[in-house]
C-alpha cells in the first residue's frame, strides 16, 4: 500500500494541480456559479478515486510482490495479476527463473563430474601406493623406512581429498547404525601405528568397551584419525604420551584426546575450524593443511554431534567429542 500510494503521489498531484488551474481560468473569465465549481471538483476527486482504487485491486499482488522478500524459488512462478505491467514482470520473472534453474542444473552436473573425477582419481592413486608399500614391506633399510613414511604421509593425503569430496555429497555416503566407540577408538589408534612410532608418542587408554552409539563408523573413525593424528603431531619431541578416553556421561557418550604438545594460541582458537587456517603452529608444521579440524567439525555437525576443544599454548589440548 505505501508504495501504491508514493508511486501515485504524483498523479494525484497533477490532478489537483490540473482541476485548480481549470476552475481558475473559468474565475479569470468571470464564471462564478460557485456550486457547480465545487461540483466538479467532487467529481474529479470521485473519479480519480474511483480509477486508484481500481488500479490498487488489479495491481494488488504485483504491488506485494515488489515490497516482499522472495523465500523460495516457487514464488517466482506466481501469478501477479492480468494488467500490463504485472504481466510483465511476471514473464520477466518466469524466464529469470528458468534460466536460473537451468544454470543451476549445469553447475550441478559440473560439479557432480568433478566429484566422480576426485573419486576416480584417489582409488587410481591408490593402486601404485599400495605396490609401493608392498614392496617398501621387504628391507629393513633406513632408505625404506623413509619412503614407507612418506608413503604413510600421501595415503592419509589421499584419504583427506577423498572425505574432502565426499563431504560435498553427504546425504548419500552416510549410513547411520551402531558403533561401539570402543572398537572404533583402538582400530583408529593401530591405524596411526606408524605414526605413533615414528613420533615417539604413546597413547595411554581408558576405553570402556561397552558404549555403543548411533553413528556413521566410516566419517566417525575420519574425525577421531584427525584429532589424533593432530594430537600425535603437535605432540612429537615434546611429550612422550596422549590421552584417550571414551567414557559415558548421563545421556551421551564422551571421547576425549589430551595430548601436552605445543597447544594452540589463545588468538587462533576462534578460528580453528575455519577451513585453510593453520594459524601460529602452521609456521612450525608446513605440513599443516588447516583442513582437517575443518571437515572434522563439517562432519560432525552433519551427524549431530559437538566437538569442544580446549588448549593452552606449550602446554597441550584437549578434544572433546559429544555424540
Amino acid at each position: 500500500m505505501k508504495l501504491f500510494l508514493r508511486e501515485h503521489i504524483p498523479l494525484i498531484s497533477i490532478n489537483i494541480v490540473q482541476v485548480l488551474i481549470i476552475l481558475f481560468t473559468f474565475w479569470l473569465g468571470g464564471y462564478r456559479n460557485y456550486p457547480l465549481a465545487l461540483y466538479s471538483l467532487f467529481l474529479g476527486a470521485f473519479l480519480l478515486t474511483v480509477y486508484l482504487t481500481y488500479r490498487y485491486i488489479t495491481h494488488k499482488a504485483f504491488y506485494k510482490r515488489l515490497t516482499s522478500s522472495i523465500e523460495g524459488l516457487d514464488e517466482a512462478n506466481q501469478s501477479l495479476g492480468y494488467a500490463p505491467l504485472p504481466e510483465a514482470l511476471e514473464r520477466l520473472l518466469k524466464s529469470q527463473y528458468t534460466q536460473y534453474m537451468n544454470e543451476l542444473n549445469v553447475q550441478a552436473k559440473k560439479r557432480s563430474d568433478h566429484l566422480t573425477f576426485i573419486n576416480q582419481w584417489v582409488h587410481q592413486m591408490k593402486t601404485p601406493l599400495s605396490v609401493i608399500e608392498l614392496l617398501a614391506q621387504e628391507d629393513d633399510d633406513e632408505k625404506i623406512e623413509s619412503i614407507r613414511e612418506e608413503a604413510d604421509r600421501l595415503g592419509k593425503g589421499l584419504e583427506m581429498v577423498l572425505y574432502a569430496a565426499r563431504l560435498e555429497a553427504f546425504e548419500h555416503d552416510f549410513q547411520v547404525g551402531p558403533v561401539s566407540l570402543g572398537k572404533i577408538t583402538e582400530q583408529t589408534i593401530r591405524d596411526n601405528k606408524r605414526l605413533f612410532i615414528k613420533s615417539r608418542v604413546y597413547p595411554e587408554t581408558n576405553i570402556d568397551p561397552e558404549i555403543v552409539v548411533e553413528s556413521d563408523e566410516k566419517w566417525l573413525s575420519f574425525i577421531l584419525n584427525q584429532f589424533i593424528t593432530n594430537a600425535v603431531k603437535y605432540s612429537s619431541g615434546i611429550s612422550q604420551k596422549i590421552m584417550i578416553t571414551v567414557s559415558k556421561a548421563e545421556d551421551h557418550a564422551l571421547i576425549e584426546i589430551q595430548d601436552h604438545g605445543i597447544g594452540i594460541a589463545k588468538t587462533d582458537m576462534k578460528r580453528i575450524f575455519h577451513p585453510f587456517f593453520t594459524g601460529e603452529n602452521g609456521r612450525l608444521y608446513r605440513e599443516s593443511t588447516g583442513m582437517g579440524l575443518y571437515l572434522a567439525k563439517e562432519v560432525c555437525d552433519l551427524l549431530g554431534h559437538e566437538i569442544e576443544m580446549e588448549s593452552e599454548k606449550d602446554k597441550g589440548t584437549k578434544v572433546k567429542l559429544i555424540i
